[in-house]
Parts: C-alpha cells; structure tokens; sequence
C-alpha cells in the first residue's frame, strides 16, 4: 500500500512539474501551457509548488533571521552564511518572486476563472483559499506588493502595488468567499486525490479546507495585536463565538506531504542533500530546548556525539566544522533508511499546534473565549504528539513546564516561546511573531551586517528592472510590514 501511495503521488509530482512552466521567463506572463491545462492538472500544480514554496528559500531566510537554523561551510563561504548575517539582496529573492506570481498565483487565477465558467465551485473554493494563504506570507514578507492589478497576461505587465493593510482586508473577504465555495451544494467536479494537500474524497476534505481557512483568519486578525488590538479582538472574538470550525487534530495540519520517491522529496531534505553542510540547527533553539530536556529534540536535532544524548547548535560566524553541530533530523528530513533520510516528511505551514497558541495568547492578551493555559498546553501537547514524542514523556515535561506563570508579560514570553518550538521548519510565522511581540529575545549575530533584526526583505532584483514604474527598492530592510509596529 505505502509503495502505490508513493506512485501516485511521484506521478502527480511529475504532472505538477510537466504544467508548470513557469519558473522562467516574464514573471508577469504566463505560458499557454498552463493555461490550456485543465483545472484537475492545475490544482496538483497549484498545491505541490505551494508546499515548495513554503519549505525553500523563504523558509531558509526566516529561520536564519530568527535563528532556528545556522549557516556552516566545509570551505568558501556559503549564501546561507551571507544569509545569516543578513547579507540578502534583490537579486535573492527572484526565484521565490517569480514561483508566487508567475506559478502559484497564476495557477490559482486560472482555476478560478476555469472553476467558475464551469460551475465547479469547489475548485474555485479550494484556489481562493491558496491565494489567500500564499498572499498573506507575500505580504508578511514585503509589505506592499501587486494585488489587485496582477494575473492580467499580456494585458498588465506592469502591475501597481497595493497597500499591505489593504490587501490584508481583502485577504478576510477572499477567505470567505473560499469557505463558502468550497461548503457549496453541488459542484460540476471536485478535488480529489489530484490535491497534494488534503487528498482524498472532497465530501470529507472539505471540511479540512474550511477549518484551515478559519484558522488562517484567526492567524491575519493576530497579526494585528500591536497595530490595532481591539479589531483583534473584536474580530476573533466574533470568529469564535460564531459556528466556524478551527484545526481541531494534527489530523487537520496544513501542510504538503512528500515521499520518499525522485521529484518527490520535502525541499528542506533536498537542500540538505543537494548542499551538505551548508545548514545546522542554531544555538539559541537548541538551548532553549536543552534548558528544558525537550523530548522532541531527539526528533528534531541529530546527536552530537552520535548516541550521546547531548545537543550542540551553532551561532552566526561559528568555527566551521563538519562534525561540530547537530544537523536537522528526521522532523523535517523524514525518516532514515539505513543512514539515508528518506525525505517523506511534511513541510508544515499551518498547524493545529499554532492554532492552540493563537488562542492562548488571545485569551491572555484579549480575554477572548477560552484558558490560556489550557490551549497553552494543549499547543505543547499537540506539538509534541506530531514530533513522535510519547505520552508520558509529554506528561513529564507539561509537569515541569506546562503552567503560565508571573505577569501578563511573562506569560506572553511563555507562550511565544513554546509556539518558537513549536513552530520550527514553519515559514515566517516565528519572524512575524518575533516581530510582532519580541519574543523570543534573540541577541543581534555579532558579524551581522546591518545594527538591526530585518522586518521586511527587500524587493527583488526582477521587479525592479521588469516593473520600475511602480516600485522602488526599500532604504533597508528595517521597513516595516503595516501591522509591526514594536521598536
């Protein structure tokens, strides 16, 4: 059964790859290929680069940022050390650029336009809930960026920039619309196993749709916590107290399976693979996790010493070294043939784990419905339960560090600092709490190249040159995203 599971999903892998096009060229003209493509093919496309998109270069510069993961050498310097120090230029981020707007968003427009001529709500639901998802990490990443103008073909080339706080409005609006597709009666045809992310009969995958969609609301009403708390508040208070159903299991996790199958493989594995060395895990995740005896690192961390039981994480400008560091493991790399990782682990970008700590800080922060400290541990619990990690040892640690204790603020620290954990290998969402609460505390690298924590990247290089009309390049990567407002 495993060995069939892996032909599928090697097989639509291969069709996302064959229909995706467009990763070269004009990043604001999409190839007939994948217009002509029909929107079963489209929607196997649209999912697998998402998850790509959310386990490759963002993932790498937000975890570097936030120090989960170090960069290492076995000889000249790497970009992933340049990275570290918060050397990332335009010309950086043009791939990641160019697979949201000239792959995912066109994939999701397309299935759109195709699913609503063809009275299909369930794939338009499905795509308005991606783009949804892939605009609100855009957004979180830039700041202001192409919304309303894009996907137009040769018709807009040049696409204006939307304000973030607009685009962050809408994204609620277009959410909905999603939910209420997706809910629809009937629809001429519907997703099925062709959706890498939740595969399987729609009559069930559709409530693993609106759950993640509700839960993504109540991730874009949070990020509002310092900007504007009582439209927090209000918002995912209304959310909570209305019928919507939320992540109710890890069951339900947003996330992109990958196998242990060529073309196939999680991303993080394949730059691990492709790039040996390049990336450790960092000192400030692992000693926040060796201060506690966390069970989930021997699940996240290998060994060092091999067998030894102890966990050594590197910082920004560290002696380079082969064997100094423990690696990433089998959470993210998947589990091991013989010395081999296999790959097969899931890129995880929205997790029930974080709608607990969601929750939990808004109970905190907002009196929002519900305990504190009951999602607190429940986040922990759910965390630990993806990790591998058994019963009583969860029970063990939830005894020692599972209770809110001291001030508001303390408490906060508490809670963001677990979500940290909780959240490592997910892309962005540690960089946007780092930036919306300050926690965790992190000390700037020493060899860092600017005085500050990024709060945004730069635009890339390609937009500059293809759309000069209606961008200009940041002073520095210390603009801010419209809901940072800490200092």
């Amino acid at each position: 059964m495993k060995n069939i599971k892996n032909k599928i999903v090697s097989v639509l892998f291969l069709v996302a790859f064959v229909v995706t096009g467009c990763e070269f060229g004009d990043v604001n003209e999409d190839p007939s290929s994948v217009v002509a493509a029909p929107i079963n093919q489209q929607l196997t496309s649209l999912t697998v680069n998402v998850g790509f998109l959310a386990g490759s270069d963002l993932n790498r510069y937000s975890s570097l940022i936030m120090q989960q993961y170090s960069g290492q050498t076995v000889g000249a310097t790497t970009q992933t050390q340049f990275f570290e120090q918060f050397q990332i230029v335009g010309s950086d981020l043009n791939n990641v650029w160019s697979s949201i707007y000239a792959t995912i968003l066109n994939d999701a427009e397309n299935i759109i336009v195709e699913a609503t001529a063809s009275n299909s709500p369930h794939y338009s639901g499905v795509a308005k809930i991606l783009k949804a998802y892939t605009y609100q990490i855009a957004v979180d990443t830039w700041g202001s960026i192409p919304y309303s103008d894009t996907q137009k073909l040769a018709a807009n080339v040049k696409p204006k920039y939307d304000s973030d706080e607009s685009i962050y409005a809408d994204l609620i609006t277009l959410l909905d619309q999603g939910i209420a597709e997706v809910n629809a009666p009937t629809s001429a045809i519907s997703p099925g196993t062709n959706s890498t992310i939740y595969p399987g009969a729609f009559s069930t995958t559709k409530n693993n749709w609106i759950r993640f969609a509700n839960t993504l609301k109540l991730r874009i009403f949070l990020h509002y916590s310092e900007k504007n708390p009582g439209f927090a508040k209000s918002n995912i208070d209304a959310l909570v107290n209305s019928s919507a159903s939320f992540l109710a299991s890890n069951l339900d996790n947003f996330q992109m399976n990958f196998v242990d199958a060529a073309n196939a493989r999680n991303p993080i594995d394949q730059f691990e693979t492709n790039r040996l060395g390049n990336l450790v895990v960092n000192a400030k995740l692992v000693n926040m996790m060796n201060s506690k005896t966390d069970p989930r690192r021997q699940f996240y961390f290998t060994q060092l010493p091999a067998g030894s039981g102890l966990y050594v994480g590197a910082v920004a400008g560290a002696p380079a070294g082969p064997g100094n560091y423990s690696k990433f493991h089998t959470y993210l790399r998947g589990s091991l043939a013989g010395s081999v990782y296999t790959g097969a682990a899931p890129i995880r970008m929205l997790t029930f784990a974080e709608y607990n700590f969601i929750r939990a800080e808004a109970s905190l922060r907002f009196s929002s419905p519900g305990s504190a400290q009951t999602f607190f541990q429940d986040g922990i619990r759910a965390s630990m339960l993806s990790a591998g990690v058994g019963v009583l040892d969860i029970n063990t640690y939830l005894a020692t560090n599972g209770t809110l204790t001291g001030t508001d603020a303390q408490k906060l620290e508490q809670i963001i600092n677990e979500k940290f954990i909780a959240n490592y290998g997910v892309t962005l969402e540690p960089w946007s709490d780092f930036r919306r609460t300050g926690y965790p505390v992190l000390t700037l690298p020493s060899n860092a190249v600017v005085p500050y924590f990024p709060r945004s990247l730069f635009y890339p290089q390609s937009e500059l040159d293809l759309n000069p009309e209606n961008v200009q390049q940041k002073a520095g990567m210390n603009v801010k995203v419209f809901w940072d407002t800490r200092l």
